[in-house]
């Protein structure tokens, strides 16, 4: 196995300019995945990365050395450990990362529920949703402009692999989106809105979250069917987006299972 121990070795450029740098994520196409799990789930759920790397302690450990052998016939790249300290973005690194091509944004309309994101900036609520969204059967996922980007290492860490079961379309222009939209379109606010548990969800729903700050940019909000709010305690004034709507995916997700129960 080959081991890489210089900084000026132009594949450690190209995976610290991925990870450091969202321009070259976009750019290149391709992205990172840190630490064994992530590895693991692109695996069973895609295929082969392009690379996988792996730091020269790692090689010792037990669940590196399966995976390494799961991705037979692909050969690793191994660096030494204070180049791949430099790599992973982790405080501990796990000793594995793979590069992966990022999928092509399609064109075609949702097949059912689906998110819309405004202006989602914190890396871990965006992560978050989609995890959520993955959790609770949603598929498809819009990003306007402003949003952090999917595939960066952050937004992949919290996302555990749900990134992996969507589809993800980034810098969409959410206004058609909408209005393109064959069902419900709700929009999650805080105040003079109807309250989630009690809406009835018929045929596909699109949620709309602004961020926490700005809240649904006000041409989106006059978009939706209807105004979706939280019934809260008087304790807690508001919910981070991400799980504002969570609690509003998993509401969706309890009334299909309660219909399905009573067909």
């Amino acid at each position: 196995m080959k081991i890489i121990a210089s900084r000026d070795n132009p594949l450690f450029k190209q995976l610290r300019g991925l990870i450091q740098d969202p321009r070259d994520i976009k750019k290149q196409g391709k992205t990172v995945l840190d630490g064994p799990h992530l590895v693991a789930a692109y695996r069973q759920s895609i295929g082969l990365p392009e690379l996988l790397v792996v730091s020269e302690s790692g090689l010792a450990r037990n669940e590196i050395q399966q995976l390494l052998a799961d991705h037979q016939p692909l050969q690793a790249v191994c660096f030494k450990d204070a180049l791949f300290k430099e790599l992973s973005p982790a405080e501990s690194p796990a000793g594995i990362l793979s590069l992966i091509p990022i999928p092509a944004d399609k064109d075609d309309t949702p097949s059912g529920d689906c998110l819309v994101l405004d202006a989602l900036q914190d890396a871990g609520n965006v992560g978050t949703l989609l995890r959520s969204a993955a959790a609770f059967g949603v598929g498809d996922i819009y990003m306007g402009i402003g949003c952090a980007g999917a595939w960066t290492p952050k937004v992949l860490r919290a996302a555990q692999g749900a990134h992996f079961s969507l589809r993800i379309r980034e810098r969409c222009d959410l206004a058609a989106v909408l209005k393109n939209f064959k069902g419900m379109r709700l929009a999650t606010v805080v105040q003079e809105a109807e309250s989630l548990y009690r809406m009835r969800f018929e045929g596909p729903v699109a949620w709309a979250i602004g961020s926490e700050g700005q809240g649904l940019a006000a041409g989106l909000l006059a978009l939706c069917d209807h105004r979706v709010t939280i019934p809260m305690s008087r304790a807690c004034e508001s919910l981070n987006a991400a799980v504002a709507a969570s609690i509003c995916l998993a509401e969706r997700a309890r009334q299909k299972e309660n219909h399905h129960e009573d067909n």
